[in-house]
């Protein structure tokens, strides 16, 4: 078992509304009369209302190239990163020297060394500290990355580990193309990071409690599902104006069609159904992903407000949402013992599971 100390998202200062990103994305994008009624169309069904961004957002119309958007995402991904696990060793009662194990996880930008390397002398990490840097998850790398703290905490159940979860996803929006993924990917995808701290069975904080919330959410089991013949659906292609989405629109079909059925066979490990869950941390992947879901696990929609709030309020953050929304189910005070399931759709087309009891 492992014992997730704390969980602590961070935003960028910069917010803004759905109706002012639009409006400058239009001259950013550069769309003409039609691509403009396009653009204003998706972005009001993308049922979200506010955003946060790395940088001030006149800034990105001075970038011309991969190279300064990239740079750019260095420089703010190391603040927002170094912010984010600062804050959660605080929330745990730690300190930095403490961690043994540093898990990162990011989609959006290419850094080597890598973000938790750079991270590391920010904040102080030792020197031996392991690290592990997690690439090409996408949505799904917060669970996934969660799960593989999980993972290395088994084999070290006295250590410390933390994830670090940074996403910037205003710098990938293309210049210059107006397909439909590009502008849908401009109206659902926001900025943020995240970053928890979690200790194995033999540490000596193991059941403590969160010393803020009082909620600490153990990690009962994972697993994780890659799905044949959908390496087109989602992703990146890596081009010299940088990372241009792939996301196909049969990405909520895909969905309705397998995660149910995936869902049921993972709890039914563990002596339980959909039914036995109390409480879902479910990646945001927008309203189609999301009502896809719902149907899928055979819920009400409402048994997901915890995703729709966040896409709602800080658009779909990449693998970092679902920490975030983490964070706000144990805000709820969820009831000792009971069970919520941690899910997210990645690059691939593929799923993460994370079965939580709450302490």
């Amino acid at each position: 078992m492992t014992d997730l100390l704390a969980v602590e998202p961070v935003l960028p200062a910069h917010r803004y509304s759905q109706a002012e990103l639009t409006d400058a994305l239009v001259g950013l994008i550069g769309l003409d009369d039609s691509g403009e009624r396009l653009i204003r169309r998706i972005h009001a069904g993308c049922e979200v209302e506010h955003r946060h961004l790395a940088l001030p957002i006149e800034r990105y119309a001075g970038f011309t190239d991969f190279g300064q958007t990239n740079d750019a995402f260095i420089a703010a991904a190391v603040d927002l990163g170094s912010r984010a696990l600062t804050a959660a060793l605080d929330r745990a009662g730690m300190v930095a020297r403490d961690v043994d194990i540093v898990v990162s996880t990011t989609i959006t930008g290419l850094a080597v060394p890598s973000l938790e390397a750079r991270i590391a002398e920010r904040v102080g990490l030792r020197e031996d500290v392991v690290r592990v840097p997690l690439i090409g998850l996408g949505c799904m790398g917060g669970a996934a990355g969660t799960a593989r703290v999980h993972d290395l905490l088994a084999g070290r159940p006295a250590a410390v580990a933390a994830l670090v979860s940074v996403e910037l996803c205003s710098l990938t929006v293309q210049r210059g193309d107006s397909s439909g993924a590009n502008l849908v990917a401009s109206g659902l995808f926001g900025d943020g990071g995240a970053a928890v701290v979690a200790v194995g069975r033999d540490h000596p904080a193991a059941g403590r409690g969160d010393a803020a919330s009082g909620a600490v959410p153990r990690v009962v089991d994972s697993t994780s599902r890659l799905y044949t013949g959908t390496e087109a659906v989602m992703g990146w292609d890596v081009r010299s104006t940088g990372l241009r989405i792939v996301l196909g629109a049969e990405v909520p079909d895909l969905v309705r069609d397998n995660v149910g059925g995936d869902v049921a066979a993972f709890l039914a490990r563990h002596g339980m159904t959909v039914a036995d869950i109390d409480w879902w941390v479910c990646h945001p992947g927008g309203p189609k992903v999301i009502g896809s879901l719902a149907e899928t696990l055979g819920r009400p929609r409402e048994a997901l407000a915890l995703t729709t709030e966040s896409l709602r309020t800080v658009g779909n953050l990449s693998s970092a949402s679902v920490l975030h929304i983490l964070r706000t189910a144990l805000d709820a005070q969820p009831a000792p013992g009971s069970r919520g399931l941690m899910m997210a759709m990645g690059p691939g087309f593929s799923l993460e599971l994370v079965l939580l009891e709450a302490r």
